[in-house]
């Protein structure tokens, strides 16, 4: 199982938000590429980057941090958060990203996602993001009356390369991940799912390495690493057992 850890982006600075609000952001560093180093150090060798300022803009707004993040980081780089264009995907395989997450456009547009997924065979995630089981759009800020499952099953053979499944409920909160949901999704879809939302420590771990025949691909983990919470090398050596 691949354990991802965080850099959530907000006017260049390295943040957490709790339950997807801006107003409620943390900022836990101004040097978002040394972090990206840092985690490689622990032993990371895939990192998830959100563009927080991104996903409500509907564009790139911290370019020049996702991209000294690309350039230091020495493993796979999975970016998230407004990315809405043909030419901002290509934009960002062209400068090295591995994989595109994509949320608010997949719920408006799926058959760009489709096209995208296509073209760039592999790179393409689908960021399903719930609120009380329904998805959630535009940074969080609006929920749509679309389930969880029913905008997943809208890729399934679309070769989409996995879906990105938040509680945000629990986003930022160190709750726990919201496991039943998440396995659910994962084993009602042929798609491969990864966690995200609420981790607070090794026990959320173990238990998704549970799964990983239900479909779980991998976990993504934010607060409860840059609170001391998680240790990422102890996650990172769990989650390869």
């Amino acid at each position: 199982m691949i354990v991802f850890p965080a850099i959530d982006l907000k006017g260049g600075q390295v943040v957490r938000l709790a339950e997807g609000d801006m107003d409620r952001a943390t900022v836990y560093g101004d040097d978002p590429a040394q972090q990206a180093v840092a985690f490689a150090q622990a032993g990371a060798q895939h990192l998830h980057v959100v563009d927080l300022d991104g996903a409500f803009a509907g564009e790139s707004r911290n370019r020049e941090a996702v991209e000294a993040i690309v350039e230091e980081f020495p493993g796979y780089v999975q970016l998230g958060g407004g990315i809405r264009t043909p030419e901002a995907v290509e934009g960002w395989f062209n400068l090295g990203v591995a994989r595109i997450v994509i949320g608010s456009a997949a719920l408006k547009n799926p058959q760009f996602v489709k096209d995208m997924a296509r073209e760039f065979e592999g790179g393409i995630v689908v960021a399903v993001d719930a609120r009380d089981g329904m998805v959630a759009t535009e940074g969080w800020a609006e929920v749509s009356n679309v389930t969880v499952v029913d905008m997943a099953r809208r890729f399934e053979d679309a070769g989409v390369a996995s879906l990105l499944f938040t509680d945000i409920g629990r986003d930022g909160l160190l709750k726990g991940v919201n496991i039943e949901a998440t396995v659910d999704l994962a084993r009602r879809v042929d798609i491969p799912v990864i966690a995200s939302g609420g981790v607070k420590g090794l026990d959320d771990i173990h238990v998704l390495t549970l799964h990983t025949n239900d479909g779980i691909e991998g976990v993504i983990t934010g607060r409860a690493l840059y609170d001391g919470r998680l240790d990422l090398a102890a996650a990172l050596a769990m989650a390869s057992r």
